[in-house]
């Protein structure tokens, strides 16, 4: 006899011979649970979790359960500093060498700041230049860029894997000033957040995710680059290219979602 398919939201138990199906698409087989409530979920519906996979229900619930946390807490619009450790421990970094910069009269910006000619006796320099910036506008453009692809970003790489991105986003973009501009002085984290921009790209279209809003947020800053005189639309594209291959990189590397994938064949 002919059963309903299970109801979003209730608990089932797998009858003997029966193929387990998604409650939120009856047709398609689901051999993966979800780790919070335990319901059967097709690959449209997983989101990847700190231990296993999880429903977008539980995700969701689990998010308004934070906000409320948080609302409760008096955090306001902002989360606690513990939450994004990496997002602010580079926003505090940029602010202090900043206000460094404004009381040695920029010769901390000489010291930091990348030009592709002394790549070879100041490496450093590629990695430095991300807290250096040229104005005030310059650094809360970037630092708020960071906070907002921060709040979505390190939750879900994890804070380590995060950090790896930006750095070698950084990087990335720095190797593309060498390449591509060689006689340009650089500073700017703006390389590292097109970097988070693309690994957060990576990241969702990996998982079958919409990326359609964020692929217009990314080409309208790489063109702003391009048109606006002074900004290394280098470093950004570096970055950027950077980024998204370093988080495919950790998904094809991961043991859980090459073991998702198996199971799903």
């Amino acid at each position: 006899m002919d059963q309903d398919p299970p109801r979003y939201g209730q608990r089932i138990e797998d009858q003997p011979g029966e193929v387990p199906v998604c409650p939120r698409h009856p047709d398609r087989p689901a051999y993966v649970r979800c780790s919070r409530c335990g319901r059967p979920v097709c690959s449209s519906c997983q989101v990847q979790a700190p231990v296993g996979v999880q429903c977008v229900d539980c995700v969701h619930q689990a998010q308004q359960a934070a906000g409320g946390a948080r609302r409760g807490g008096g955090a306001g619009l902002f989360p606690r500093a513990g939450v994004l450790p990496v997002t602010w421990g580079i926003i505090g970094v940029c602010v202090v060498v900043f206000l460094l910069q404004v009381v040695t009269g920029d010769r901390i910006t000489a010291q930091l700041a990348y030009h592709p000619a002394l790549t070879a006796v100041q490496p450093w320099r590629m990695l430095t230049s991300a807290f250096v910036h040229g104005s005030l506008t310059h650094l809360l453009l970037n630092m708020y860029s960071l906070y907002i692809v921060g709040q979505a970003l390190e939750p879900r790489l994890g804070s380590w894997r995060y950090a790896v991105v930006f750095a070698l986003s950084v990087l990335g973009g720095s190797a593309a000033v060498y390449l591509l501009s060689p006689g340009t002085w650089v500073v700017g984290a703006s390389g590292g957040i097109f970097g988070l921009f693309g690994a957060f790209f990576a990241w969702t279209r990996f998982r079958g995710g919409e990326t359609g809003g964020l692929v217009v947020l990314i080409a309208v800053n790489l063109v702003f680059g391009f048109v606006v005189p002074g900004i290394s639309w280098q470093a950004h594209v570096g970055g950027l290219i950077v980024g998204a291959l370093t988080a495919l990189l950790f998904d094809v590397a991961s043991p859980r979602l090459r073991a998702r994938r198996r199971r799903l064949r």
